[in-house]
């Protein structure tokens, strides 16, 4: 957990360049990549909080297995999903959003262990595989705005 807070400090750190974009690395902008991340952070949280334990469904997803132990999350292969595509972004809605994955953030520590989200390509995640997944995928778009900023 304390990882995922590190990492949303570094993408507020960006927030002053969210106008950037670099079209060698990524179509998109600095802000959209942060936003983006801050969604998806955001809705697992509430998906798991709003989750049946008793729902969970175990299925071996060996794509889950690769990317959640070696961390890495191949570019440009999936799009991201409607429901976290960013719309309009400023620096206040960023700064906002960061706040509110603080708290959210939080709160997924107090949720019990069973508590698990759906994710489209690797099924149910418990609480635990939630924080991995979290910790992956922000990272991967941190490479991402780390590499647009470096050129």
């Amino acid at each position: 957990m304390q990882k995922l807070r590190k990492q949303l400090d570094e993408l507020e750190s960006f927030i002053p360049q969210l106008e950037v974009r670099n079209d060698a690395i990524s179509a998109s902008t600095v802000g959209w990549q942060i936003e983006h991340d801050l969604l998806v952070i955001s809705s697992v949280i509430e998906g798991v909080k709003r989750s049946d334990p008793t729902k969970f469904k175990w299925r071996f997803k060996p794509l889950k297995y690769v990317i959640l132990w070696r961390g890495v999350i191949p570019r440009g292969k999936v799009g991201a999903p409607k429901i976290v595509t960013p719309g309009e972004i400023t620096q206040e809605t960023l700064r906002a959003h960061v706040a509110l994955c603080r708290e959210r953030v939080e709160e997924l520590e107090n949720v019990e262990a069973g508590n698990y989200f759906t994710h489209p390509f690797f099924g149910d995640l418990k609480k635990k595989e939630t924080f991995r997944f979290l910790y992956v995928h922000s990272e991967h778009h941190l490479k991402i705005i780390r590499e647009m900023l470096a050129n």
